[in-house]
């Protein structure tokens, strides 16, 4: 068998990052064209499509990548990973979506999706200090996922005056969310294997490499059904999306994870990182409380913490 040239290589990787980002795009605009029609025929709230089908749809990549990682033997990275996820999810999705338009939601629309963000994120802080996420604690918090999304479709509100036609039959919604969420899942894991393969070429640490494209490739769905859905117009779809992401990414990711494999805690996720995130969290929580609108210049905020943050992954790289 030949053995492919440097250059081949990259050739090959580059086009499985550029792949990966079509397909990305691809599939945010039929995730959420189809989880719109989906729910005005179903007349289920935006923001309850957002933080379940979509939020779950839009963490597959994450889910994947955290399994693998823990039964390969590395659980530092399927943490990691979850953290990182979550911090990019709020300060490189929801900035880079406030560049295109202001983004404003009513507390009361995501009061509860928002109170079991932070509860998940109390969690994670438990079982990041306690040093083991073990199967009991996976299940739990699988289980308690699972009863919190039940209890929410049995309480779904949304104003039936606002109900539009749908033109789009409900086979064919169905038929794009499954086709928009594996574009999305596919899409990304072209994207991070190829940039993976390209930083390698490119004489990049493969610790670096995993450490801002796993994390930040991961999260390309979100990014890019978010931004999909702030040019749609689609705010409360987009919030549900972030806040649902975020809890998943704790309560199933982790959750699951752990059932399969006890989840070991590298100490190093007990630092910084661990703590960033939670100041992101609840720092986000509560500007919506708080309703305070996400403009413009907040988003750029958001993108240079989240620049600084990265970079500061770097520090002995750059030192």
């Amino acid at each position: 068998m030949t053995e492919l040239s440097i250059y081949e290589l990259f050739v090959l990787s580059a086009g499985a990052v550029i792949a990966g980002i079509w397909l990305l795009v691809r599939g945010g605009d039929l995730t959420i064209d189809a989880s719109v029609a989906i729910a005005r025929r179903a007349q289920l709230s935006r923001v309850f499509i957002g933080a379940t089908i979509i939020a779950f749809g839009t963490s597959v990549p994450e889910l994947f990548t955290s399994v693998n990682a823990n039964l390969s033997g590395f659980p530092g990275i399927s943490l990691g990973n979850v953290i990182g996820s979550n911090i990019a999810n709020i300060l490189l999705v929801m900035g880079a979506a406030a560049l295109i338009v202001t983004l404003t939601i009513e507390p009361g629309k995501v009061m509860r999706d928002l109170l079991l963000m932070l509860v998940a994120t109390a969690v994670f802080i438990a079982g990041t200090l306690y040093g083991v996420f073990e199967r009991w604690m996976g299940i739990a918090m699988f289980v308690g996922l699972v009863g919190f999304v039940v209890w929410q479709y049995l309480n779904n509100e949304i104003d039936t005056s606002e109900v539009e036609d749908v033109d789009m039959p409900g086979a064919q919604a169905a038929l794009y969310l499954v086709g928009g969420i594996a574009g999305l899942a596919i899409g990304s894991e072209l994207l991070v294997r190829g940039a993976v393969v390209v930083g390698g070429v490119i004489g990049v640490p493969e610790a670096i490499i995993g450490m801002t494209a796993v994390a930040i490739g991961t999260s390309l769905p979100e990014l890019t059904a978010s931004i999909t859905a702030a040019r749609k117009g689609e705010t409360e779809l987009m919030f549900g999306n972030i806040i649902g992401s975020n809890t998943f990414n704790i309560l199933s990711i982790v959750g699951i994870t752990a059932i399969i494999k006890p989840l070991q805690v590298d100490p190093v996720l007990a630092g910084f990182e661990l703590w960033f995130m939670v100041a992101v969290s609840v720092g986000f929580a509560a500007m919506l409380f708080m309703k305070v609108a996400i403009t413009r210049q907040v988003g750029f905020a958001f993108l240079v913490a989240y620049l600084l943050f990265t970079l500061f992954q770097f520090r002995d790289t750059i030192v």
